[in-house]
């Protein structure tokens, strides 16, 4: 079964256009469900502010309450099944949505920068030898035209999709841990065009 995706549009985007809301999807996916209070320790804010914050989460359709915890005061919520997907084609013709989609794109990006970081610093240390061991940061070059990229980016989501059906809505095996795979494909601002 495929993971449904959701194209944000630019209600959206405005909805999710703050730090901690990105920070507070990032926790949500990453330790699962949660309090307002839980995520505030996480998160190191106020309850206050978590809560706020996931109302308007929710209200844009990117958090749930989940009706398998909690009770009466203690509200859980969880991401809303399925990803996401920023697509910048989609805003050109808005400039505050277009400003929005890049703000969310690089809350995404430290976020991500965030993870890889903690990663190199304390992977060996807290998690051991197989887990670095079993782990990849690649880094590759090449040049290509936008429509070879185009072709490219389609088929390495596909690959990846396809890839981690087998790993969702199954019951994780007890030494499982939360994984990240993050995959880049852009051409670099900054370095000479065609020809050089």
């Amino acid at each position: 079964m495929t993971t449904p995706q959701r194209r944000l549009d630019a209600a959206a985007l405005k909805g999710l256009a703050h730090p901690l809301r990105v920070d507070i999807l990032d926790s949500l996916t990453m330790a699962g469900p949660a309090t307002a209070s839980l995520l505030a320790d996480r998160l190191g804010e106020s309850s206050g502010a978590t809560s706020y914050h996931l109302r308007q989460l929710a209200r844009h359709g990117f958090v749930e309450e989940d009706p398998e915890r909690g009770t009466g005061r203690e509200r859980w919520w969880r991401m809303v099944p399925g990803g996401l997907t920023l697509a910048a084609t989609d805003m050109r013709e808005d400039r505050a949505a277009m400003d929005s989609t890049i703000l969310v794109a690089r809350q995404f990006a430290d976020q991500r920068a965030r993870h890889v970081d903690t990663f190199l610093r304390r992977g060996e240390a807290e998690l051991g030898p197989e887990w670095v061991d079993s782990s990849m940061l690649i880094s590759a070059s090449v040049r290509m035209t936008a429509q070879e990229l185009d072709q490219l980016t389609d088929a390495v989501e596909a690959f990846v999709s396809e890839r981690l059906t087998p790993f969702r809505d199954r019951e994780d095996p007890p030494e499982a841990r939360v994984v990240a795979l993050h995959v880049n494909a852009f051409p670099v601002v900054g370095v000479d065009g065609a020809g050089a």
